[in-house]
């Protein structure tokens, strides 16, 4: 059996390096030896990987900010293929960051085995992508078991491993601890707010969802509230928006899962953390707002009616979505009193997100996508 001695790994978002961390831990521990290398961020530098540029400044937004940072795109995809070309790993493996990794995966043309983890959202929009991804990806490890069906579907080779999430969604302390550090009451209806993981995102949504709460405010005595903060982006950047609002507000940096654990209802920003609530089976609203011009260019492509993972898996709307035009704070506010006066409609929201989350898989997702990776190279 031929020895693996080095894989490359490109991640290039917060989520995705997050990802890539948990499944190089898992290829180390069924070989120590493997060199690793590539692009990510703090968690897959505590793995030991050699990182050749950090993902800091590389999550983008829209059509509009992948041009405005198009030289740095292209300077580091020169720059991955000559650390290919110097260093000869046996693979590469590409996480998630579909707008840079497929076109590396176009200009890599075989030379060594392309390997995809996390998916690009094929099934949703820019369908065009699976002829790329059957032409220059040789094997496609997957999260959702829908995932898999829709490739095989295509032609392509794809393996359903599970969510990682299902074992990292998971709380570091009770809601009562939690509430306790923060100074708020656990007899007081909490609602938390996640705008997301990029400084777009903040900027975008956050907006929206204060003066959401600011309305509910005015509504229900004795509300108190939780910003979840992204550890990748400036306090600043937050502190700026929330200055004299007038409500007791806290904002919690790198406890996502806490904040949720913590909330009665939740304001999530479309992505990563509206499948945290649903493995953890908390009540939510997706929101989700981009720039106009970004909107006008994707809203064509998208061939689902749905944004919000939890929706996408269970098939129906389970949860509701106000996205762009739709995400008014009135309208918001509106949805989520109905909510939180109807303790029924929010235990059935609960059962249904209980079925989506049984759906990602048992723990060990990581683990199983490691040996797939090894067992394929070797």
């Amino acid at each position: 059996m031929a020895q693996i001695k080095h894989l490359f790994i490109i991640s290039g978002e917060p989520s995705g390096d997050l990802n890539a961390a948990g499944l190089i831990t898992e290829i180390l521990k069924i070989d120590p030896k493997i060199n690793i290398s590539g692009v990510g961020g703090a968690h897959l530098r505590k793995t030991g990987s050699e990182i050749i540029c950090d993902i800091k400044e590389l999550a983008v937004i829209g059509f509009f900010d992948v041009l405005r940072k198009l030289p740095q795109f292209l300077s580091l995809k020169k720059l991955i293929l000559q650390k290919i070309e110097s260093s000869r790993p046996e693979a590469i493996i590409l996480v998630d960051f579909s707008g840079f990794n497929l076109r590396l995966a176009r200009a890599i043309n075989k030379k060594i085995p392309v390997i995809y983890y996390v998916s690009p959202q094929v099934w949703a929009s820019r369908k065009g992508r699976i002829k790329t991804i059957r032409d220059y990806v040789s094997r496609m490890i997957v999260l959702f078991k829908f995932e898999e069906e829709f490739y095989k579907k295509y032609g392509v080779a794809a393996d359903f491993v599970g969510h990682p999430l299902v074992e990292i969604a998971v709380p570091s302390m009770t809601k009562k601890e939690f509430l306790c550090g923060l100074k708020f009451s656990e007899d007081k209806t909490t609602i938390a707010l996640l705008p997301g993981s990029r400084r777009q995102e903040i900027e975008n949504i956050l907006p929206l969802m204060l003066k959401t709460a600011l309305l509910l405010n005015k509504e229900i005595a004795e509300l108190q509230f939780i910003i979840a903060k992204s550890p990748a982006l400036d306090w600043e950047i937050y502190n700026r928006k929330v200055r004299r609002l007038g409500l007791a507000l806290k904002i919690v940096e790198g406890k996502t899962c806490d904040c949720l654990n913590a909330a009665d209802f939740s304001l999530v920003a479309s992505g990563t953390a509206t499948l945290e609530a649903t493995i953890m089976q908390k009540p939510f609203a997706v929101i989700y707002k981009m720039g106009l011009l970004n909107y006008l260019l994707y809203l064509p492509q998208v061939k689902i009616p749905y944004i919000g993972l939890a929706n996408i898996i269970a098939g129906k709307k389970i949860v509701p979505e106000f996205i762009q035009f739709g995400a008014r704070p009135t309208e918001i506010a509106r949805r989520v009193l109905g909510l939180l006066k109807n303790p029924q409609e929010l235990v059935r929201m609960r059962e249904d997100l209980s079925l989506a989350a049984s759906s990602l898989g048992e723990k060990g997702a990581a683990g199983r996508a490691a040996k797939k990776i090894l067992d394929f190279l070797k």
